[in-house]
């Protein structure tokens, strides 16, 4: 086997030596030169650029996961920020109804009583009333009487 690999080797090189014609001697240079890259000065990169690592799929996903947990961190403050506020607002609202309803019940109270005192003087200007009707009449009873007496009297 070696043997055939011997000859397979020195026809090849036998081959390529003397067969070879300037226009495939181009193309192979060609071709063999197409394979190493030539620096272009426009597109040039530093040392360190071309070192450059470049984040992997999982690097990207999780640097996006973390800008979106920061961004929903300070949404969540800023929310409970502002539940804060609303509920400063509505412990104010109940304590300002609470204080309203107490000045309602009191002031009800107060017309309750106004009401009370004023149907007692009423009832009180009545008796009065009708107590002095009750004495002018008394009187003119007896003024009445006093007549009818004189005129027994007389007869």
């Amino acid at each position: 086997m070696s043997n055939a690999w011997n000859q397979t080797r020195r026809m090849k090189i036998l081959a390529v030596g003397p067969s070879m014609t300037p226009d495939y001697s181009q193309w192979r240079d060609q071709r063999v030169n197409d394979n190493i890259p030539v620096s272009n000065p426009d597109t040039s990169w530093s040392l360190e650029e071309h070192l450059q690592v470049l984040p992997s799929e999982i690097e990207i996903i999780q640097q996006d996961f973390e800008k979106r947990s920061l961004d929903l961190g300070k949404k969540i403050e800023q929310l409970e920020e502002e539940k804060m506020q609303l509920g400063l607002d509505v412990e104010v609202q109940r304590l300002e109804a609470e204080k309203l309803r107490k000045g309602k019940n009191k002031i009800e109270e107060d017309l309750d009583s106004l009401k009370t005192n004023y149907k007692k003087l009423r009832r009180s200007m009545r008796t009065i009333s009708l107590g002095k009707m009750s004495e002018q009449w008394r009187q003119e009873i007896q003024e009445e009487k006093t007549k009818v007496d004189q005129w027994e009297k007389k007869f």
